[in-house]
Formats: C-alpha cells, sequence, structure tokens
C-alpha cells in the first residue's frame, strides 16, 4: 500500500493513495472540507451512498458514521486536500457573527459544493504550500480556513445549522441506532459514544434491548445484510463484504459458512 499525507498545518492536509483500494470505518471529529484532485471515493451512511469523483467538493459532517473507499482511478492516484474545521476554531469564528436561530434536527448530510469556483480556487491554492520546506505560517492557515467558512455559508445558507452546532451526542435510543449503523466496523466505545453512553453502560443496555452480546449481534446482522445483496440483489462477494463491516473476504466467508453452512460464493 502506497499512502503518503502531506501537512502544511495540523488542520490542512494533502492525501495520495496509488494503490487498488484503500477502506475505513470512521466518525470524524471534526467537519471535514474535501476536494478530490483525483481518483473516486464511495462514502457509505445508514441510510444513503456517495459517489465522489475528481473535481467534487464537500463536507462531511462531524460525529457521523461512515464507511470511506478510496479508489485511484484512470491511471491516477486517489488524491485530495482535507481542511478540519475544528469546533475551537467555529467557535470563535461564529462569536464575532450574528446567525439566525437554525433547526438543530435538521437530518445529518454530505453537503455537496461540487463545481463552485470560489471554493475551488480557496483549495486550489493551498497546493503549491505542500512543497514548502518551512513551517506554514499559522496566521495564513487561519486565514485560509476563515475564508474556506465564509465561502460555503454563501454557498449553502443552511449550513450554519451544522457549523455552529457544538453540541455533543446524547443519550439516544439504542434499538434504532444500532438497527441503522450496525454495518460500520467500529469500536464498541465509539458507538457507546455516539449513543451517549460510556462502554460499560453501552454493553449493560445492549444486552437489555437485544439479550445478546453486541459483538454477536453485529456479526449476525452484518451477514444477514450480506444474505440480503447476494440473493436479491445478485452481488458479488468481493462487491459485499466491505460495505456490510468485515475487513477481509476470507474472515467473512468464514462467519458467513458458519452461520448459513455454504460459501457465499455458491450463492451465484
Amino acid at each position: 500500500m502506497d499512502f503518503h499525507i502531506k501537512y502544511i498545518t495540523p488542520d490542512i492536509k494533502l492525501s495520495t493513495y496509488d494503490d487498488k483500494l484503500f477502506k475505513t470505518e470512521t466518525v470524524f471529529e471534526y467537519h471535514m472540507l474535501i476536494w478530490f484532485i483525483s481518483g473516486e471515493t464511495k462514502i457509505i451512511q445508514a441510510d444513503q451512498s456517495y459517489l465522489f469523483k475528481a473535481g467534487d467538493l464537500f463536507l462531511i459532517p462531524r460525529n457521523h458514521l461512515a464507511t470511506v473507499i478510496n479508489y485511484p482511478k484512470d491511471g491516477l492516484p486517489h488524491k485530495a486536500v482535507a481542511m478540519h474545521l475544528t469546533t475551537e476554531r467555529l467557535k470563535e469564528f461564529y462569536s464575532k457573527i450574528d446567525i439566525e436561530k437554525q433547526d438543530k434536527k435538521q437530518k445529518p448530510k454530505i453537503h455537496s459544493f461540487n463545481s463552485h469556483p470560489l471554493l475551488e480556487s480557496c483549495l486550489a491554492s493551498l497546493i503549491p504550500y505542500f512543497e514548502m520546506k518551512e513551517p506554514f505560517p499559522e496566521n495564513i492557515a487561519s486565514l485560509k480556513i476563515t475564508e474556506a467558512i465564509s465561502i460555503i455559508r454563501e454557498i449553502d445558507k443552511s449550513i450554519d445549522a451544522v457549523l455552529a452546532n457544538f453540541e455533543e451526542p446524547g443519550k439516544i435510543d439504542l434499538l434504532n441506532f444500532m438497527e441503522k449503523n450496525f454495518m460500520f466496523n467500529m469500536p464498541l466505545e465509539k458507538f457507546g459514544y455516539l449513543t451517549g453512553r460510556s462502554l460499560s453502560t453501552f454493553n449493560r443496555d445492549f444486552r437489555k434491548v437485544f439479550e445478546i452480546s453486541p459483538q454477536r449481534w453485529l456479526i449476525q446482522k452484518r451477514l444477514e445484510l450480506a444474505y440480503y445483496h447476494l440473493t436479491e440483489k445478485n452481488k458479488k462477494p468481493t462487491d459485499v463484504f466491505l460495505e456490510v463491516g468485515f475487513e477481509d473476504l476470507s474472515h467473512f466467508s468464514y462467519a458467513f459458512k458458519k452461520q448459513y453452512g455454504y460459501a457465499p460464493s455458491s450463492l451465484r
């Protein structure tokens, strides 16, 4: 795997990936603004999937589970500029302006700003800085991030409901959350955090609701989803195992055969 990241500051980076595929399940601590230079990325959330290509610009909200699968494309590496919009920086930004009250119950989603010249020029202007040998001045980095925030507020008038919402996850309904998010291969601690629970409370509440351990339930649900994709959607095992939360094909095939008595490849 050939994966490189260059930082000009801790909040601005250029990533390059030149192998066949790179996949991760993640919950971003901060909002992530991304501009694709080349390659392709598929992002899978609980109720929607997105496919982004070269030239696309988008914002991934913080504290929301996602499976991210990156691919090189057309002989070019997967290459992207990413900017972290930290909570600390956003609090400072919004402390200086008045905003209208926004609906904080707004459904979280990935916001796309494709082909917008202002935002693209803002992020493209960062490229030469990645070749600098000396440290990048923090005051200039701060100006670039402030510029990006100001631009996306002009593009999307509803974005304040996302960027100016500084609440942390509260205790929510465990059954509903897990039924929507079981396919994300995250540590149980992260599931606990996103449902407003410590790990011990999460494990205790989970057994009360599902009458089974989280680990066993997650495997069963992922295999059931895989079975649906294989039989009803006629997908291949190689196209399914990553999307349902398995890390490699051999583990998926072993678990599938153990539960159903035959290999997933036999369904085709």
